[in-house]
């Protein structure tokens, strides 16, 4: 039986308050205590919300109404958070929430209801008080400058480029758009020719002035708003290249390897009769529409990096091709102008370095749209149909016209389109490729659910909360794209030497052809040819300029395969040289859920007594802790007792009046401040602590009324993840608000190296200062809100468990799933990561620093060998290859994670 005290409205006299006391009667177990126009006391075995529909069911009103502004609600989920909450209460009969606004009735106060959205990390105040904030904001924001406030309104654009070959094209389109009023910042992915560029106003005039900004650096850039059109052009565009490359190298490799054979086994390939003049200037025109056909994309843009003052990979290729090509015309057309030594032509050179460039790059370009594949998998996760209902009618519409509050259902072995809440129904949702976690998640009645996730048997009713770019979906897809196309600190090395790198080859290419001229042997215009030609293509700066993006792709894509969102690059550098990672001890290595063990009263205390004052007391705080004493005193409710003066002391305890008694609740030390005598049942606590169980203090009046045992379950996989990083070299830290008893019992179990305990919230960012001063690289591991600034401070912020929108769009890396052993899979995938970095970089520059010395001939000298531009070609395709082949083999990395609920 439950007391209520319900405000009425719209009664005009005592016969209407007849009206409500007869339907309230009906009601099972009901009995009225008295009753007037304005309100009435009512003791019923029926909830709230039966009350508060047999009332409305007559035209009355019953509750009291608040009508509050919200602040720090940035999407469908932050509302659905708050709408959740409020259902739950049993004083809430109905809520209606947006991103600003919350309308309520139910018995709460308006404190309480501020209290409620405060504790969820939220503001609200009433009319009068949110409009003197936003005068008192709007003064404040005029006087910032105007520069100061842009980066507030950055926005972001996604462009399609087309063109770029090379580290060398990246640089000319990064300084372009750089150079367009409003960009903020410019990131290019070479391997999904595009870029992403955060500008100050999003308007057409800027993206025209963009666009207009490529197009002049000899480039095309396209916008594409639609993630599915973006992807769809990609593939159009990359299936282009494949048959362009493809056809391209069979046409230039069927002319080009019989002129090869024929001198490689003895055929004459040298000018001295006029019949030679005539065959061969018939190959040479043969050649020169191989080059107008195969190789025109080397020279159109080599040409545009001339008109455009730079030099690309291009460049070097029709340099070397179109050298080797004009010589030979010379040779046919004008031998006497050579020494009878010097007449030999090189057609076979320009047609083979075309063809094996060519069909390098078709393998690479294979290769590169193998390193995009957990991208294109999150973007293939969303469905581009949904089923709407609408008057009970399912049709189905495009996911274009969804929109908030739209109910839909989902069918057994469909996806979800958009993030909602469950409205009817019952099914097993699999979540893997959005958290890693490898079994379905049961999903009932107002559970959350997001965009992506596949419903695996049962049908569902959702209502949409989220849609759009505002899908937890879309923005991880959003956070990939970004990471991907950001660069960490050791590619700053690879993009300065590919700034200067081709103007360099060309002069050590002239250096090395005079040296030649000069000194070289009989006939000297060959050997000054072949040199030049082979230093100029073996030198094409493809693989440097692909080894860091490739790798970063690859590495950015695997993580989100595994449920790890990684903010940039820089954080895959900076992992990698983690050496200390910092536990928040609920939530992570715990399930952040406690419950209550055992309760050991004080003197004239027992349950029917205590608990209500108890139940009373904790409803106002949002700690797990209050939330365990509220679920096991839950049976004891009274919500005749009124609450009042409820102070929350962070990391310590808290205090109401309830009705006439003072009531604490809180850790020892806490109730010891007030006065309060625990030695009574010191040794019970003791007792409980010695058994990882923490001891909460409860007073009365003074006076010691229990201490209850409550204790947070360890994760089964937190051993697992404490042993892997030790593996791995990395001492482990916890931190923990419990006292140093039970935090030392937990780290015995877990073999944790250093337990830093009793320490309140605002002291963790301290201790992470005082780690970080003793030469450590410190990750913090906590759940992206109430450790924000602990997370802000270490080297890595890992914001870990349920992916939140706060820790999504604050932390450096946010860890969808919930197991501990997902922090050793991140540290290994950087590890992994950059060592293939390294590999790629040292592969390319040893490629160079050895390939360009023994093009110019260093080794003829000593050996008599001297490399042919047709081997060079072979050579540079190679690296290129070899470079993003490796990169690949991130793709095949072991996770390591093993959840609570089976192996992944």
């Amino acid at each position: 039986m439950t007391q209520f005290h319900i405000p009425l409205r719209g009664l005009n006299c005592m016969g209407c308050a007849n009206k409500v006391k007869a339907a309230l009667l009906a009601l099972p177990d009901t009995d009225i205590q008295d009753i007037s126009p304005s309100f009435v006391d009512v003791t019923t075995q029926a909830s709230l919300n039966e009350v508060f529909t047999q009332i409305e069911s007559l035209g009355y009103h019953a509750g009291d109404t608040t009508e509050l502004s919200l602040q720090g609600l940035n999407c469908g989920k932050c509302v659905a958070k708050v709408t959740n909450t409020f259902e739950a209460l049993p004083w809430v009969f109905s809520v209606e929430v947006t991103k600003t606004s919350l309308k309520l009735v139910g018995l709460g106060s308006e404190q309480q209801v501020i209290d409620e959205i405060i504790a969820l990390g939220y503001q609200a105040s009433n009319e009068q008080e949110s409009l003197a904030l936003s005068q008192e904001q709007s003064g404040k924001e005029a006087q910032l400058e105007e520069k100061e406030a842009a980066p507030a309104n950055t926005t972001n654009i996604q462009l399609m480029i087309t063109g770029m070959t090379c580290a060398s094209c990246v640089s000319s389109v990064e300084k372009a758009l750089l150079s367009v009023a409003g960009v903020q910042r410019a990131q290019i992915n070479l391997a999904e020719q595009s870029a992403l560029i955060a500008i100050e106003d999003d308007s057409p005039t800027i993206e025209q002035a963009l666009i207009h900004a490529i197009d002049k650096a000899g480039y095309h850039g396209e916008r594409i708003v639609d993630e599915v059109t973006q992807r769809e052009r990609q593939n159009a565009q990359h299936q282009s290249a494949l048959v362009a490359h493809k056809r391209s190298s069979i046409t230039a490799l069927v002319i080009g390897a019989p002129l090869m054979a024929w001198g490689v086994f003895g055929g004459n390939m040298m000018i001295r009769t006029s019949q030679d003049q005539w065959l061969w200037g018939a190959i040479g025109l043969l050649c020169l529409w191989l080059l107008a056909t195969a190789g025109k994309s080397f020279f159109v843009n080599a040409w545009n990096s001339i008109l455009h003052r730079r030099a690309t990979m291009d460049t070097l290729v029709a340099l070397g091709t179109g050298a080797a090509w004009l010589f030979s015309m010379v040779v046919v057309l004008f031998p006497q102008w050579l020494p009878q030594a010097s007449r030999h032509v090189y057609f076979e050179a320009s047609a083979m370095i075309i063809g094996l460039i060519s069909l390098g790059h078709y393998i690479e370009a294979k290769a590169k749209a193998k390193t995009s594949q957990s991208l294109q998998a999150l973007v293939n996760l969303q469905p581009q149909q949904a089923w709407l209902i609408e008057e009970g009618i399912e049709r189905s519409v495009p996911l274009s016209q969804i929109e908030v509050g739209m109910k839909l259902r989902i069918k057994p072995g469909e996806k979800i389109p958009v993030d909602g809440i469950v409205m009817e129904g019952e099914s097993d949702l699999d979540e893997s490729m959005l958290t890693g976690e490898p079994l379905p998640a049961t999903k009932r009645t107002g559970d959350n659910i997001s965009a992506g996730t596949v419903n695996c048997d049962g049908s569902l009713v959702i209502e949409a909360t989220s849609v759009g770019s505002n899908t937890m979906l879309a923005r991880i897809i959003t956070m990939v794209r970004q990471a991907q196309s950001s660069k960490p600190q050791i590619a700053k090395l690879a993009d300065s030497i590919s700034a200067v790198f081709v103007p360099v080859v060309v002069a050590i290419a002239i250096l090395a052809a005079a040296v030649w001229y000069f000194v070289g042997p009989d006939p000297k215009a060959s050997y000054m040819l072949v040199v030049a030609t082979t230093v100029l293509i073996i030198a094409c700066p493809c693989a440097l300029g692909l080894a860091t993006p490739l790798s970063v792709t690859v590495g950015v894509g695997k993580a989100a395969e595994m449920g790890i969102l990684i903010r940039d690059a820089d954080v895959l550098q900076s992992a990698s040289k983690i050496n200390t990672v910092v536990f928040d001890k609920t939530g992570t290595l715990t399930e952040g859920k406690p419950q209550v063990q055992a309760v050991t009263f004080g003197e004239n205390w027992d349950q029917p007594s205590l608990f209500p004052l108890i139940h009373a007391a904790e409803t106002q705080s949002e700690h797990p802790l209050a939330k365990a004493l509220c679920q096991h005193t839950s049976a004891y409710a009274n919500v005749n007792l009124a609450q009042m003066d409820f102070i929350n002391q962070r990391g310590k305890g808290i205090s109401a009046q309830i009705d006439d008694h003072q009531v604490l609740i809180g850790n020892q030390s806490f109730v010891q401040q007030q006065g309060v005598d625990t030695s009574p049942l010191d040794n019970m606590a003791n007792h409980y602590q010695q058994q990882a169980q923490t001891a909460v203090y409860v007073v009365v009046d003074k006076q010691l009324a229990a201490i209850v045992a409550v204790a947070d379950t360890i994760k089964s996989d937190a051993l697992a993840a404490v042993n892997r990083l030790h593996q791995l070299g990395i001492q482990v830290v916890m931190l923990s608000g419990d006292n140093q008893i039970v935090a030392d019992a937990v780290a015995n179990q877990l073999g944790i190296d250093q337990v830093i305990a009793g320490v309140l919230p605002d002291q963790k960012a301290e201790h992470i200062e005082q780690l970080k001063q003793n030469g450590t690289v410190v990750a913090m591991v906590g759940d992206g809100i109430n450790d924000a600034p602990a997370l802000a401070v270490a080297d890595i912020g890992i914001a870990m468990g349920s992916g939140s929108d706060v820790a999504i769009e604050s932390a450096q890396m946010t860890l969808l799933n919930s197991s501990p052993l997902a922090i050793t899979n991140a540290v290994a995938l950087s590890k992994a990561t950059v060592k293939n970095m390294h590999q790629n970089l040292l592969g390319a520059f040893i490629y160079n620093v050895l390939g360009i010395p023994v093009a110019a001939g260093v080794l003829y000298p000593l050996f008599g060998f001297l490399l042919s531009p047709v081997f060079a070609g072979a050579a540079m395709a190679l690296s290129s290859i070899t470079v993003v082949s490796n990169a690949n083999r991130l793709r095949l990395f072991n996770t390591q994670t093993n959840s609570s609920r089976g192996e992944s």
